[in-house]
């Protein structure tokens, strides 16, 4: 498998923010954004080739309580199966986060999904169409979102692009809005603390969620943080 890091942290973003947690980055994504604050797991793919009993043995040895398996796009993984059963076996809370256009059977128990907007298409002309056909896979939504314990966290980069959320909720059914949440899309704490702002009054209004993102405000988005 190839594995761009892993290392232990807090969880920066969603319901179990500040929990410690191992993050296992998987190297490898079928999206670009232009946005991506891990782009050696995308533009530029980098990491090291681990077999599932060496990750195991890294997860056995972590007092974490939670394992947090990421990306880049974990869902592409061939042994993302086995490895979340190994870790669901060793008594690890998983998190899954995806951009929800691929699906496997694998065990977690909490599916966060980020789809990907119109805000996240690249310029670049080799991905531009492919990020735009590929962003969006209602199949996979639907399926995740019937099987699993999912959250909705959206990338929101102007104020606009908290119609295209509702846009996009509603090409599915009863969706609770308590499960979907706003993050703001920041690289620096100086891009976080001024879109949070705004975004925190929006996601009120609309009785969304507002996420914030640890990992940046305390370590600036330091790899492997």
């Amino acid at each position: 498998m190839q594995i761009a890091e892993i290392f232990e942290s807090i969880q920066g973003e969603g319901p179990w923010a500040g929990t410690q947690s191992l993050f296992i980055r998987t190297s490898g994504c079928n999206l670009r954004c232009w946005f991506c604050d891990t782009p050696y797991t995308s533009w530029k793919p980098e990491g090291s080739a681990l077999s599932l009993d060496e990750l195991s043995w890294r997860v056995a040895d972590c007092t974490a309580p939670d394992v947090v398996l990421t990306g880049g796009e974990p869902m592409l993984l061939p042994d993302l199966v086995p490895l979340a059963q190994r870790c669901r076996e060793l008594g690890k809370r998983i998190t899954i986060e995806t951009a929800g256009t691929i699906d496997q059977p694998v065990v977690c128990d909490l599916m966060a999904i980020s789809p990907k907007l119109s805000n996240s298409v690249p310029d670049d002309p080799a991905w531009h169409d492919r990020h735009e056909r590929a962003r969006f896979r209602p199949d996979v939504i639907r399926s995740l979102l019937l099987r699993y314990k999912c959250i909705l966290k959206f990338v929101i980069d102007q104020p606009q692009d908290v119609d295209e959320v509702r846009a996009w909720l509603s090409n599915f059914s009863q969706i609770d809005p308590g499960i979907v949440w706003l993050m703001p899309q920041a690289r620096t704490r100086e891009e976080l603390a001024e879109r949070s702002v705004w975004l925190q009054k929006i996601t009120t209004e609309h009785s969304f969620r507002f996420s914030s993102r640890l990992h940046i405000e305390l370590f600036d988005n330091a790899r492997g943080k």
